[in-house]
C-alpha cells in the first residue's frame, strides 16, 4: 500500500507542477494585496470561472488538496 501511495504522490506532484506552470502570473503584485487593483465588477472577473484560467485555478486547488491528503496518508503509514 505504501508503494502505491508513493507512486500516486509522485504523479500528483508532477501534475501539480504542470498545472501551476500553465497558469499566467498575477501581474498586480503588492498593489492587488492591499486593494490597489481592480474593483472586481468587470466582465472578466464575473466570468473568470468559465475561462481556461478559472479552470486551471480550480484544478490547482483540487490537486493541491489531493497532494496534502496523500502526504498526510503517507506520513501516517
Amino acid at each position: 500500500m505504501q508503494i502505491f501511495l508513493q507512486i500516486v504522490f509522485i504523479l500528483i506532484s508532477l501534475f501539480l507542477i504542470g498545472v501551476v506552470l500553465m497558469q499566467k502570473g498575477k501581474a498586480q503584485g503588492l498593489s492587488g494585496a492591499f486593494g490597489g487593483g481592480s474593483t472586481g465588477d468587470s466582465y472578466w472577473n464575473k466570468n473568470k470561472s468559465r475561462s481556461m484560467e478559472g479552470k486551471l485555478d480550480r484544478l490547482t486547488k483540487i490537486v493541491s488538496v489531493l497532494f496534502f491528503v496523500v502526504a498526510l496518508a503517507l506520513s501516517l503509514i
